[in-house]
Order: structure tokens, then C-alpha cells, then sequence
């Protein structure tokens, strides 16, 4: 809201990162939804990048992220299919289906990351290669502008993207985790409506960091920062990372 844009407010954006092995959350804030704010947050990074299929992540300019894609922004696009071709978006839609069943197949036998790669190449593997051959062979029977036809085209075009689960026990089948950490800001935003200045919407990040960690990490937010407070003023600058609410504390430093 500041007053130098006026008859209108600034728009400004959250880019949201889930380290899901140490429980670390990072809402990064940015007025510009371009490649800036990731391009170099992630500059030296080296390792998997899963995403929705915003097109920006594809040009950022180090070329040591793998990308990987989110099969659950896939599924939405057949869901929203149904009225279209019901038919079409059902087979797929069933074939997702079996596909989480695996996943939660996993979950419940609490495999680690080799059981995971090792159930996945036995049983999610035929069934990708099932649902690659069945879009090639439809996608050439729809319209390319009908709901049905955008779900293919989306999927098909990030195809090399959304099969990168399955080569890797510690990758997820989606980003929903991420997704499901962002829903406080989705909430808070429609109470407070504004961040009075693109300043106090970073400052809004930082709190909103450390609060999602401690949610992830089980730990009590208000213990957390009572503690972390007291320790601040004797903790030096190289330690600081120590008071992060995470798992896996010498991952960070």
C-alpha cells in the first residue's frame, strides 16, 4: 500500500521452499513473479527442484536443478476434464488413482527412500509406461483447445518431469507438501488484505518461516520463540543457525 503507486496497490509474492528431510520452510518474499528471486536463491544450488509447471523454473540459469514435476497439478487438469470428455478424464483419473495407491502403500509400510525406489520400479514404472502410451495414442483424437486436450498437452509436455519420482525413493509423487504450507498465507491474506509495504511483507516471511517450521518439526511455536529470544543476545552470528526448529540442525549450517 505504498503511496508511490497510486490508484492501486503493489502486488508482490512468496516464493515458498520445503526442505522435506530437515523440516525446513522458507517463505522467501519478492514483488516480481519473474525468474529473479529464484534464479538467485537457487544459484549454487545442486539437486532436485520439484515444481508445479510455472514456466519460469525452466529458464533459470543454473543448470545443475533437476526439475521435477508435480503429478497432482497434472490430475487437476483431468478432474476439471470430466464434463468434457468423462470417458477420457476417468481412465486417467482412475489410473492416478492406483498410482497414490502405491504411494500410500509405501507410507503405510514405513519404507525408506531404497524401499520406496524398489516399490516403485516393481509397480508405479508399468503403470507410467501404461499411461504414456494411452496419451499419445488419445491425444491425437481430441480437440487441442478442449479441457481434455489441454489436460494431455499439460501432462504430456511436462511428461520427463512428472516421471522423475519414480527413478528416486526421496522424492515425492507431488509438491503438495509445499502446497499444504502455503495455506496459512492463503488464509492470512484474506483477513489482513494488505502488507502495508513490500518491507513488512519480507518481515511477514520471516515470521511465517520459523512458525511453519516449528509446525513441521512438532515443536511448540510460543516455547520455541520464548527460548530462542532469551538464547539471541549470547548466541554469536556463526551459531545463530543453531536455533533454527529443525530436525536435522548440522544439515543447515
Amino acid at each position: 500500500m505504498d503511496k508511490d503507486k497510486k490508484g492501486t496497490t503493489h502486488r508482490g509474492y512468496y516464493w515458498v521452499y520445503h526442505d522435506v528431510e530437515n523440516g525446513l520452510v522458507l517463505y522467501e518474499y519478492d514483488p516480481s513473479r519473474g525468474q529473479t528471486a529464484p534464479g538467485n536463491f537457487l544459484l549454487d544450488y545442486e539437486g532436485y527442484l520439484q515444481t508445479d509447471g510455472y514456466a519460469v523454473y525452466d529458464a533459470l540459469p543454473n543448470k545443475k536443478i533437476k526439475l521435477a514435476g508435480c503429478m497432482a497439478h497434472a490430475r487437476r487438469y483431468f478432474f476439471d476434464a470430466q464434463q468434457n470428455d468423462n470417458a477420457r478424464a476417468i481412465w486417467m483419473l482412475d489410473k492416478l488413482q492406483e498410482l497414490y495407491a502405491i504411494e500410500d502403500e509405501a507410507r503405510k509400510l514405513k519404507l525408506n527412500h531404497e524401499g520406496r525406489f524398489i516399490i516403485r520400479q516393481e509397480k508405479s514404472v508399468p503403470l507410467l509406461t501404461e499411461m504414456k502410451n494411452w496419451l499419445n495414442e488419445n491425444q491425437l483424437q481430441v480437440t487441442p483447445k478442449s479441457p481434455i486436450g489441454k489436460a494431455m498437452s499439460y501432462m504430456n509436455v511436462r511428461w520427463h518431469k512428472l516421471i522423475v519420482f519414480a527413478s528416486d525413493g526421496m522424492l515425492e509423487i507431488d509438491n503438495n507438501l509445499v502446497e499444504n504450507a502455503i495455506r496459512p498465507v492463503a488464509l492470512g491474506r484474506k483477513n489482513y488484505l494488505f502488507a502495508g509495504s513490500h518491507e513488512a511483507a519480507a518481515r511477514a516471511g520471516i515470521i511465517y518461516s520459523f512458525i511453519t517450521c516449528c509446525k513441521k518439526n512438532n515443536i511448540n511455536p510460543y516455547k520455541w520463540l520464548e527460548e530462542t529470544l532469551s538464547k539471541l543476545p549470547d548466541t554469536k552470528k556463526s551459531d545463530l543457525y543453531k536455533l533454527l526448529p529443525v530436525k536435522l540442525q548440522d544439515a543447515v549450517e
